[in-house]
């Protein structure tokens, strides 16, 4: 039994609060966290957490009828009413990182790729791949002001005074105490300033009076010109609420992590997968590891080469001409998996179309079974129709996620890996201050 630690789990994961506790020989923190007929989440501790170690276990999981959202504010909200009753350190539990894949945008561009409005004769000077030419000194200028005098030799004769001598002033120009440093009889400037206009013509900053000229580029179809980057806002937000700490699993970008000023530990599911394999593939010295996307190759060729296995890698070729044609990319295998058994490795599985795909290219390659083996077992939308109509004979996942529903629905074609012991281990371990090296080591 380890003392002055306290486990509070929020409402997304219930049965893997308790199965942590019974790992840890302790019971789980009496709290109330329920809503308010408004939608407002209400959370009261009912244990005395002062100068005690609180590990708050909420999961980033919002099917069954869930909310993630909702699980976050209420994770959000814990550790605020722990800092609060003067617990000495709450770290966060989140098996699996809610908003992870946010990085992930649908497109890989560098810029925003411009075209021009089709001319008459139907001629685009702009394609889906150019890039706009760099400027440099004496080379075409783009569409900009109206006059095509050079602004830059204007703003140089401007900025010196008659005999180049140094930066012009008000007072160099001879310009007195009443009159305008723009010149003129009017103090205001009024009379130079519409010479001004007269020899370079009327704009604005922005060309709000030319909006021909404005409309003349517009951002490529599929070009997202705002997307939010909500991995930081979560950083933040965690650590902004109280958290000291935080504890994880299989992050889908591993960059995730200098998002947060605190520490982070990203816990492997590699030695339960790897286990797995072990135990219940036979012969699995003659099976091949496969990576359904170039992403994952490294996950996958850490667990081939620690086995002594084959690896093979699927490519997803992905050259689209617009944003809707994202899904319609072509895979391609390398390596060999003729009358072999296959066994895709993964980390997380949301609507399952890409791990589907893969057992289908797999099957018509020769492959004679066909092994899933995934961290985070999201299976949003559609994904478990898709999956029972799939090719792949045997679907493995870990309890990251609630998996009662999909147990259910799948029957004997998933398995779910327990990972409470791991996470009861790593919560002793910075308990009593020691080190979580051995969670990592999975060869």
């Amino acid at each position: 039994m380890v003392r002055n630690i306290v486990i509070l789990g929020g409402n997304s994961h219930p049965k893997l609060v308790e199965s942590v506790c019974n790992n840890l020989g302790l019971p789980a923190c009496n709290r109330i966290l329920t809503k308010f007929s408004s939608g407002e989440s209400r959370c009261e501790i009912q244990d005395s957490v002062r100068g005690k170690d609180v590990y708050i276990i909420q999961t980033g999981f919002g099917g069954n009828g869930s909310k993630l959202n909702d699980h976050f504010m209420d994770l959000c909200i814990m550790i605020s009413a722990c800092k609060t009753g003067s617990a000495r350190r709450v770290t966060a539990v989140l098996p699996l990182f809610p908003y992870s894949r946010q990085p992930d945008l649908p497109y890989k561009k560098t810029g925003a790729p411009l075209f021009k409005q089709p001319t008459e004769n139907g001629r685009k000077d702009y394609t889906f791949d150019s890039v706009p030419a760099t400027p440099a000194p004496n080379g075409s200028k783009s569409l900009g002001l109206p006059n095509p005098a050079d602004l830059a030799n204007k703003l140089i004769k401007t900025s010196l005074v008659g005999n180049g001598s140094g930066p012009s002033s008000p007072l160099a120009n001879g310009k007195a105490n009443g009159e305008s440093y723009f010149g003129g009889n009017d103090v205001n400037g009024t009379q130079d300033q519409q010479d001004g206009q007269a020899q370079t013509g009327n704009f604005t900053t922005h060309d709000y009076e030319n909006l021909s000229i404005v409309n003349a580029f517009q951002a490529r179809p599929g070009y997202k010109q705002w997307v939010a980057q909500a991995g930081t806002l979560v950083a933040n937000l965690l650590t902004c609420a109280g958290a000291d700490h935080v504890i994880t699993m299989d992050l889908h970008d591993p960059q995730v992590q200098g998002f947060f000023d605190v520490p982070v530990d990203n816990l492997y599911g590699r030695p339960l997968l790897k286990q797995y394999i072990m135990q219940n593939v036979p012969n699995y010295k003659d099976a091949v590891i496969i990576s359904p996307d170039a992403g994952g190759a490294k996950r996958a060729t850490a667990i081939a080469d620690s086995m002594g296995m084959d690896f093979a890698l699927i490519h997803k070729e992905r050259r689209p001409t617009r944003i809707t044609d994202r899904q319609n990319a072509s895979m391609m295998l390398v390596g060999n998996v003729a009358d072999r058994v296959c066994i895709l490795l993964d980390d997380i599985a949301d609507t399952g179309n890409t791990i589907t795909r893969a057992a289908k290219l797999l099957k018509k390659e020769g492959a004679t079974k066909i092994y899933a083996l995934l961290t985070h077992g999201v299976f949003s939308g559609d994904a478990i129709n898709r999956i029972k109509a799939s090719a792949i004979d045997k679907i493995v996942v870990t309890n990251s996620v609630p998996q009662g529903e999909h147990k259910a629905r799948l029957g004997s074609k998933l398995d779910v890996l327990d990972i409470s012991p791991i996470f009861a281990e790593a919560i002793r371990r910075v308990h009593h201050g020691e080190s979580i090296s051995v969670l990592f080591n999975y060869d």
